[in-house]
């Protein structure tokens, strides 16, 4: 009997085994169905649309062409190896007609952004907050916005020049003391002393005016000619990281901001809000007379015209560290990328830089120009204006294509259908070297195309440009980095001699995309210039 009970129970477990394996089997065969439905219903919906094979199944290839540090090179060869519109990945199309600009990035009928920039959202100790630029929410961005789009306005900003100003000098006296003052009198005379990273000291320049504009206090990294705190390092630490999410948005909780990684970093915070959070703490604290002022406060910085905001409007709670964060990671960099760039292409062309110096040094004399340089001075020279624009298109700070949703209803993109809800983007590295639009030297640097060409070329040379953005969403400041480059470039020009380095004495110059294409590298010799 015993017997007869164990062997029906055996076999009753092997038939529930079986029968738990025979389940278990189907369902994987479901999924793999499924799945294998999903991705050939993908593959084949843009199949129109030429690309590299993989970019048709996955996106770990173009994932790969970020973690590269090269993605603004690959996109280029592919846009010219497949012509303007390209499929970088299963649901992804890039784009390359600069014409195509006002559909894709339309002010009065603006597309959604994709997933793309979730990975750019804030982080704090809690979860990521939405901000300004990288928000998905329309509502959110319309209200984050609108009570400050004023203060960001060029007549607004025009009040903060002395602020300029009084960085620049600190700027050049540290050059002074610290490399100028060194140069041999014998300018055949090779010395290591007066070598100075101008990437590294533009980049502290930048975030010293942006601790001037939006605090009333520089952050004194010109002072101590080092990063403090990391802060910068952290900064592109952390751009590194996310870049590469920006291909795969899934990946995002899992890579970048997990809560081994948040506890990792000090409680998740990113490295622009944690700065921005301290000096607020500060401003608080100062108005409660529990911090000795140590700084005069400029009652009109942006630190305080977004607490009058905050007092007097209806914002999220966390807009205060959003607008303020902003302003440090964004505008700081950004600038100092351009300013890299600016003086590099001219370093590279002598003949340009004789020209612009011609004309800075002609205006001077006729009482015309100033030192530090004011911005509208400088807004009126046309050939400063032409390098300006030339370094624009050259080098523009965001090196990936900037991804919005196709509505429903699909549409038509350089003369092929795009089907609803397909992400599309345009990157500024491809678009401003588009032949028709720019030339056939398109790849060169070349100032005077701004000057040589007629009106209505200009015109549509302008709006190839996607330098700042475009639409309803183009950067809100932009006019921020307007004014310090029309101040610091045409005052440092004037101020002092830059010789580059071989790469055999350290000047290696090396750009670096990662969202930001930024550049390491950058060394010079400087010695103070004999102003005519």
């Amino acid at each position: 009997m015993a017997f007869a009970q164990l062997q029906s129970l055996f076999q009753s477990n092997v038939f529930a085994s079986s029968l738990s394996w025979k389940v278990l089997l189907s369902g994987l065969c479901v999924a793999l169905v499924y799945l294998l439905g999903t991705n050939l219903r993908s593959y084949w919906r843009l199949s129109h649309i030429p690309g590299p094979f993989f970019a048709a199944v996955t996106n770990v290839q173009r994932m790969l062409w970020v973690k590269s540090n090269r993605a603004h090179v690959i996109h280029l060869d592919l846009h010219r190896k497949y012509g303007p519109i390209v499929r970088f990945g299963p649901n992804m199309i890039s784009v390359a007609d600069p014409k195509e600009i006002g559909t894709i990035y339309s002010f009065k009928k603006p597309w959604p952004k994709s997933d793309f920039y979730r990975a750019l959202l804030l982080k704090t100790s809690r979860k990521p907050v939405e901000g300004i630029f990288a928000t998905q929410n329309e509502a959110i961005h319309h209200q984050l916005k609108r009570p400050i789009a004023n203060i960001y306005s060029m007549t607004y900003l025009l009040s903060f020049e002395p602020y300029v100003d009084t960085a620049l000098k600190v700027f050049t006296e540290q050059i002074d003391k610290r490399f100028a003052s060194k140069a041999p009198q014998d300018s055949a005379i090779k010395s290591k002393e007066n070598i100075c990273d101008l990437s590294q000291w533009l980049q502290m320049l930048a975030f010293d005016v942006m601790g001037e504009l939006t605090f009333s206090h520089r952050f004194g990294f010109m002072e101590s000619g080092s990063d403090i705190d990391g802060a910068m390092n952290d900064l592109w630490n952390n751009s590194q990281r996310t870049a590469i999410v920006t291909q795969m948005p899934w990946l995002e909780p899992i890579y970048t901001n997990n809560p081994l990684q948040r506890w990792l970093r000090g409680g998740g915070t990113s490295p622009g809000v944690r700065f921005a959070q301290k000096r607020i703490a500060e401003r608080r604290a100062m108005a409660k007379g529990d911090l000795k002022k140590e700084w005069t406060v400029n009652n009109r910085d942006f630190l305080s015209r977004f607490m009058e905001v905050e007092a007097n409007e209806s914002v999220p709670p966390y807009a205060l560290m959003v607008w303020t964060g902003s302003n440090i990671t964004a505008g700081s960099d950004s600038t100092a990328i351009f300013l890299r760039a600016f003086f590099y292409h001219l370093l590279h062309n002598p003949r340009t830089l004789d020209k612009l110096l011609e004309e800075l040094d002609g205006k001077a004399r006729e009482g015309k120009l100033d030192t530090p340089a004011k911005f509208k001075q400088v807004y009126e020279l046309p050939y400063f204006n032409a390098c300006f624009q030339e370094t624009a298109r050259m080098h523009p700070a965001l090196g990936l294509p900037m991804e919005r949703v196709v509505p429903e209803e699909g549409v038509m993109l350089c003369g092929r259908y795009i089907p609803g809800r397909t992400v599309v983007g345009m990157s500024s590295w491809v678009t401003h070297r588009d032949n028709e639009t720019f030339g056939q030297d398109c790849d060169g640097w070349r100032p005077e195309r701004w000057l040589e060409c007629g009106p209505e070329e200009k015109r549509r040379m302008e709006k190839g440009l996607l330098t700042f953005g475009h639409g309803h969403r183009d950067c809100i400041g932009k006019n921020i980095a307007f004014l310090e480059i029309y101040k610091i470039a045409p005052t440092l020009l004037r101020t002092y001699e830059f010789e580059l380095l071989d790469p055999s004495e350290g000047g290696d110059w090396r750009v670096y995309n990662r969202w930001f294409v930024t550049q390491k590298g950058f060394k010079v010799r400087v010695k103070r210039r004999a102003v005519a």
